[in-house]
């Protein structure tokens, strides 16, 4: 009996841990398209880290620019890397801040989420609201989310002889899966 009661006490303490507890993905996907009218561009990472802090509603991801790849050649990696984004003067794309909704994360679905906060790219932070979708499974939280950045708005330039090869509006997609840490 005592065994029993343990067991269910360790359970219910695990629970509380989780409920309140901090996720957190070290492998999420980021895709990129670039639909310009002589050149469609396409590059992903599996190299997104996150987290979820659901007793304050916050998160914070983060990517190394240097982790995408794809693209059409070796040299337009290259030319998006020091060109474009300058990834030696700046490393990491940023998305923190809080979560709109207010989510009861102990029951399982489906929710349609905002997340409000601080997209940093190309040193330029930009304030935004972004759509997202999150489901509960009750072991993880996963998110899916699809939206725009304008280069323009990130002061990243577009030279005049790529002007047709290169969209200003960039179509990202994003994935992952967050585990208790």
């Amino acid at each position: 009996m005592k065994v029993l009661l343990l067991i269910f006490m360790s359970c219910c303490l695990s629970a509380a841990v989780v409920q309140h507890g901090i996720y957190t993905s070290n492998n999420g996907t980021v895709n990129f398209r670039s639909e310009a009218p002589f050149e469609l561009i396409n590059a992903t990472s599996k190299e997104m880290k996150g987290a979820v802090d659901i007793s304050k509603n916050n998160f914070a991801f983060r990517i190394r620019i240097r982790s995408f790849e794809g693209f059409n050649s070796p040299l337009q990696r290259e030319h998006f890397n020091e060109n474009y984004m300058e990834s030696e003067k700046y490393p990491e794309a940023t998305f923190s801040g809080k979560i709109i909704e207010t989510i009861n994360y102990e029951q399982k679905g489906k929710y349609t989420i905002r997340a409000k906060g601080i997209l940093t790219i190309h040193g330029v932070e930009q304030e935004r609201i972004i759509k997202s979708e999150m489901e509960l499974t009750g072991k993880s939280i996963l998110i899916s989310s699809s939206f725009t950045v304008l280069l323009s708005d990130h002061q990243i330039p577009i030279p005049r002889v790529v002007k047709e090869k290169l969209a200003n509006e960039i179509k990202v997609d994003i994935k992952t899966e967050l585990l208790p840490k």
